[in-house]
């Protein structure tokens, strides 16, 4: 495990649990290396086995938490961590823990207060500092996120996150004594390799604030590959998937199932890529009196998750398969638990709300199998820009076909193929906003999406900068000011570099803003 030679780690976990199965130190070990490699569900089955054998043990409950965090439990981890709490209150790791949830669920307030609570007594804590300078900038709050960053740079210097942080606020600008610590801590022979990818992001926007794109482009380019070098990720699959889904959605398939699922109207789904102008929509929807926004939300790509694990008969486990087999109550009954499931992340009374995951364009047809009222809005940008500014962007976690221009132009073509069958086979259900329309027609395109949403036209909609609410994507802060033309060409500095993205693309390039006849 220490070595980082997982594969032989978990064979000789297996192999120790076939002898001794009760062994809970075993147990949360294997869990951590199902977490390690992303089977975040294995690992919270494990825990749970884990703590029926054994429930005082508060390590393995505390994996439990951070397991159920990211699997989007909120709810069952701020269980897990209040039960922590009472037998430790003043654990730092338990509160921290606490806040960082809370934030998820968009208690920021009480979160802030909970950060202010573990630095008063851990002031030394640079990890600590950064995540209350998530909260800060998630609130809105720049100058105080600012601060807690560079108060985190301050007691750990070698902290690559702490800096791109800064980078990611996207309005800020570093100072040379800055940009000078950053590339010191890359001469380091003994600077771990998560800090240096993080310091080749934020030096590579620095070089971009400062126009020098050929330095700028080489510090994202060696960013996004020591990044690739450590996750897992297959074209092929998402290839599958999208061919596998064309294949099972047709119009018969939709036309049969008429009338599945829950009737209710509560969910306005933004999907698309990241970058490509959904916080935007997000925003003006959020601006009106009768749309609560929320974040995005993984319930709908867990629910798909879980029924590609159920087997049918002998066969391997195929989600679309299993998609296809469920009843009308069974529709039913999905879209009712996910109206339960994000009911802790609705703050207001506000009758609709929005899940802005923008992965979700792959579950389109599951969403209107099971919640066939809920509107969907397709956000989409032009794809070299869409696809440039995901590869200068690093994801804290997900979205792993961004870290080489080939991938992530293949991974937009599928994108593009797949919402084009949609609106073949279920003509009105996706209403797609282009991000250059929006920009250069606001007021037109702000009505038809209001129209298509059923919402009366406000004009606070078009006042979107002034909404106050707590912004969790790299737009925070970009659509807290007024609409601005100076990004859509922001590309173009690039274009030299751009030919691998363009060949991946092919005709989904080509062809824009139209979908390419496949």
């Amino acid at each position: 495990m220490i070595a980082g030679d997982i594969p032989k780690a978990e064979t000789v976990l297996r192999a120790h649990l076939l002898q001794f199965p009760t062994d809970v130190a075993a147990l949360r070990m294997l869990s951590e290396v199902a977490a390690r490699l992303q089977r975040d569900v294995d690992a919270e089955k494990l825990l749970e086995r884990c703590l029926e054998l054994a429930p005082s043990f508060n390590a393995g409950r505390y994996n439990y938490a951070l397991i159920l965090h990211r699997l989007n439990k909120p709810g069952e981890s701020l269980q897990q961590l209040d039960l922590l709490l009472k037998a430790e209150p003043r654990n730092p790791a338990y509160l921290n823990s606490q806040a960082v949830v809370l934030a998820k669920i968009g208690d920021y307030k009480e979160s802030l207060e909970l950060y202010a609570q573990v630095l008063a007594k851990n002031p030394n804590s640079p990890k600590i500092w950064m995540s209350y300078g998530h909260a800060l900038s998630a609130s809105g709050r720049q100058p105080e996120a600012i601060a807690a960053y560079r108060r985190s740079i301050k007691i750990a210097p070698n902290l690559g996150e702490a800096f791109w942080s800064l980078a990611n606020l996207k309005t800020f600008r570093f100072e040379e004594a800055e940009l000078a610590a950053m590339r010191a801590q890359l001469e380091r022979q003994d600077l771990g390799e998560e800090d240096r990818f993080h310091f080749q992001f934020a030096l590579g926007k620095a070089m971009e604030d400062a126009k020098d794109y050929a330095s700028s482009f080489a510090h994202y380019a060696e960013g996004n590959r020591l990044r690739r070098e450590g996750i897992y990720y297959e074209a092929a699959e998402t290839d599958a998937l999208v061919k596998r889904s064309r294949a099972t959605y047709t119009a018969d398939f939709f036309a049969d199932r008429a009338g599945y699922g829950l009737q209710a109207r509560d969910p306005i789904f933004i999907v698309g890529l990241p970058r490509a102008g959904s916080t935007l929509i997000e925003q003006i929807l959020s601006s009106h009196s009768q749309v609560e926004g929320t974040m995005e939300l993984q319930n709908i790509m867990n629910m798909a998750r879980e029924l590609r694990g159920q087997k049918q008969d002998d066969e391997e486990p195929n989600y679309m398969r299993v998609l296809a087999l469920l009843g009308a109550e069974q529709c039913q009954a999905l879209g009712q638990r996910y109206l339960d499931e994000t009911r802790i992340q609705r703050k207001t009374a506000r009758p609709y709300y929005i899940d802005k995951m923008p992965n979700n364009w792959l579950y389109v047809g599951f969403i209107h199998l099971i919640l066939p009222n809920a509107r969907i809005v397709d956000a989409r940008r032009h794809p070299l820009a869409c696809c440039l500014s995901n590869f200068k962007q690093h994801f804290a976690r997900g979205q792993h076909y961004t870290y080489t221009l080939e991938e992530i132009g293949r991974y937009y073509a599928r994108y593009v193929e797949l919402m084009a069958h949609i609106d073949r086979v279920l003509p009105g259900k996706v209403h797609r906003v282009y991000h250059e329309r929006m920009i250069e027609d606001t007021e037109g395109e702000v009505r038809r999406l209001l129209e298509f949403c059923g919402l009366p036209f406000e004009q606070g909609c078009l006042r979107f900068h002034e909404t106050e609410r707590a912004v969790r994507t790299a737009s925070a802060y970009q659509v807290r000011q007024p609409i601005f033309r100076e990004g859509l060409d922001q590309w173009r500095h690039f274009e030299p570099w751009l030919d691998p993205l363009k060949a991946a693309l092919g005709p989904a390039l080509t062809a824009y803003p139209s979908a390419p006849d496949i």
